[in-house]
């Protein structure tokens, strides 16, 4: 299993502190304005989610710029839009986007902003990043030669589901009943259930789904799981999801159910274990793209990338208070173990 660097959640922070990580792009929309009647070149960051979840992504992102010769604050700006779970805003945000009109639109999180974007202008290059195949969801002709104006890079995070039940297997081995927690308004939510549904049918397993779209649907997929105790539990690669990682490790913890999501911030949280694709190399190959517009090069001739490096990280204080052994071989290959 090859190492990367992964995706690690930002903890809660206070907005002044965000501002300074991402060197002040964000303070407010009218230093974006100004730096276009300066003659620099806009970036749009249209986003699901909320503010701490974005920062090792951002770091990630201009990190990509750089290399392609941008450098924030000097050559390009970047005009942030985050929908702070309400996905109705979406909209309205890529249109202000559009309206500016910014240089190239960042597309981070999934459909939802890349749809919106892509609703909101026909020539402005679009840069997603996705957890769902763009091809199956209609976004882009193919991989190779994705048309229009998008591209981007694809996470194959809803593919990586039956691994992580393979994974968490290994370290409950006597599992029966499984629990797959997923946002119902996610796009990728019935294709990861789909997928759970066959593995656990072909391995005469029982399986729950638990469906949380907001913070009082985790209230009760708490009650769930405390009623319920499932042998294991998957969580969904979804940004709201992906939000709640501390909430989630907590209620497992509390009921003791071991747990495997894709990003590092779960185990990270308390969770038992994460696999799933690397944040930071995924979001520095957007920058890359994003760059590459910038100096003249067509959306159409950038192929979607997709993720080739998977990380698995094991929380090792977590396993020893849920009473299960790492098992030798996992232990082996884990790219992290939080001590």
């Amino acid at each position: 299993m090859p190492n990367s660097a992964v995706f690690v959640r930002g903890q809660t922070m206070r907005r002044r502190d965000f501002m300074k990580i991402i060197g002040g792009a964000a303070a407010g929309w009218p230093l974006a304005a100004q730096a276009q009647q300066q003659g620099l070149p806009v970036i749009g960051w249209l986003s699901v989610g909320r503010l701490d979840g974005l920062t090792d992504s951002i770091a990630a992102f201009r990190t990509g710029l750089h290399e392609a010769g941008f450098v924030q604050g000097k050559n390009v700006t970047i005009d942030f839009r985050w929908e702070e779970g309400q996905d109705d805003r979406l909209p309205a945000l890529a249109a202000e986007l559009a309206r500016r009109p910014v240089a190239a639109i960042l597309a981070s999180g999934g459909q939802r902003p890349t749809r919106a974007a892509q609703a909101a202008t026909s020539t402005i290059p679009i840069v997603f990043t996705i957890q769902t195949d763009p091809v199956a969801a209609g976004l882009v002709a193919s991989l190779n030669r994705p048309g229009g104006n998008l591209t981007g890079v694809y996470s194959l995070a809803n593919e990586l589901v039956t691994k992580q039940l393979g994974l968490i297997q290994e370290f409950v081995p006597a599992s029966r009943r499984i629990a797959l927690l997923v946002n119902p308004d996610s796009p990728g939510a019935a294709n990861v259930s789909g997928q759970i549904q066959g593995a656990v049918r072909s391995l005469g397993l029982e399986l729950a789904i638990l469906r949380a779209r907001s913070d009082s649907d985790l209230d009760e997929v708490s009650a769930t799981l405390g009623r319920q105790r499932p042998d294991a539990l998957l969580v969904q690669a979804d940004i709201f999801l992906l939000n709640r990682y501390t909430e989630i490790a907590a209620m497992t913890a509390e009921y003791k159910v071991p747990a495997i999501a894709a990003q590092r911030g779960f185990p990270a949280a308390g969770g038992l274990m994460s696999y799933g694709s690397s944040g930071p190399v995924l979001y520095r190959q957007a920058g890359i793209y994003v760059g590459r517009i910038l100096r003249g090069d067509k959306v159409t001739d950038l192929p979607v990338v997709q993720a080739t490096k998977f990380d698995l990280v094991i929380n090792l204080k977590t396993a020893k208070a849920l009473g299960i052994a790492v098992p030798p071989l996992v232990f082996s290959i884990a790219d992290e173990v939080i001590e």
